[in-house]
């Protein structure tokens, strides 16, 4: 079982009236929560539901736009906008090493005074500064690092990476590597999420549609959990990753389940955003 392959380049979004258009992340991370999705869809009772792939940043900005109705975002965005709901408890969290969200310091943690944040994040980034301000009171000038663009490309001090490129040491010595799902789960003693399904106010309070798509997320989620190795074995090649890597990294490194555990989680990062004003940014 496969998934479509969709360019994340414009993706085709549809303003058809009555089409339930969700957006996806395309990294190796969310395989298991959408690599069953469109034959779940295609079987029932939302056929013509639609689903892209892109990157978070923009597919929070797409569903801000009201081009997307769902979409699969990162979770600083549910309190960065009024009237988003949680429509699935599938996501995608760490409960120590995450592996593939680095910070690579170039200088010592102390003297950092501008960071470099890669295009495709909006959360990370957000926990990068949080990390950087509670612990060393460090509050670096912050600039975009793009998906073309690698590490080498800039001189800030300090380089924030996501995704699948995150899992690449980069090129060059460093002072420090910072696992930012380590450190965040080491400092808090609590789970870390970087990403839900979210749905816009509007389309949550007038679409029969969420609660199908609501069994859907949860049902590919499942299924997904039980397919990692098809999965490690179809994204290693595009990746330059082993098999094995893939896999360990699907199955150790990650959670897809919004529990009790994962709330408090979100709640303690959004009390922090909020603390250093990132909640607006």
């Amino acid at each position: 079982m496969t998934q479509k392959s969709h360019s994340n380049e414009n993706p085709p979004l549809s303003d058809e009236l009555g089409t339930l258009r969700i957006g996806a992340v395309s990294y190796l991370n969310t395989k298991p929560l959408i690599y069953c999705l469109e034959e779940l869809i295609a079987e029932s009772a939302i056929p013509d539901a639609q689903l892209v792939v892109d990157l978070p940043s923009r597919l929070a900005r797409g569903i801000a736009e009201k081009r997307l109705d769902v979409a699969l975002i990162p979770s600083i965005e549910y309190v960065r906008h009024e009237g988003y709901s949680i429509i699935s408890d599938a996501c995608v969290g760490c409960n120590g090493a995450v592996e593939s969200v680095k910070l690579y310091g170039r200088v010592p943690v102390s003297e950092i005074g501008t960071l470099a944040v890669d295009e495709g994040s909006r959360t990370s980034a957000v926990l990068t500064r949080i990390l950087l301000a509670e612990r060393y009171d460090v509050h670096p000038q912050v600039t975009t690092l793009e998906i073309g663009s690698s590490p080498s490309d800039s001189t800030a001090d300090a380089v924030m990476l996501i995704g699948d490129r995150g899992m690449i040491p980069i090129d060059g010595p460093c002072e420090f590597v910072w696992d930012l799902g380590r450190e965040w789960c080491d400092w808090t003693g609590l789970p870390f999420v970087f990403a839900m399904w979210i749905a816009r106010g509007d389309v949550s309070g007038g679409r029969g549609e969420l609660a199908e798509l609501e069994r859907l997320l949860s049902l590919s989620r499942d299924r997904g959990m039980d397919m990692l190795e098809e999965i490690a074995r179809a994204e290693a090649p595009s990746l330059g990753l082993s098999v094995e890597h893939c896999h360990n990294y699907l199955r150790d490194n990650l959670t897809y389940r919004l529990g009790d555990a994962e709330r408090r989680g979100l709640q303690k990062f959004y009390e922090l955003a909020a603390r250093y004003g990132l909640v607006l940014n």
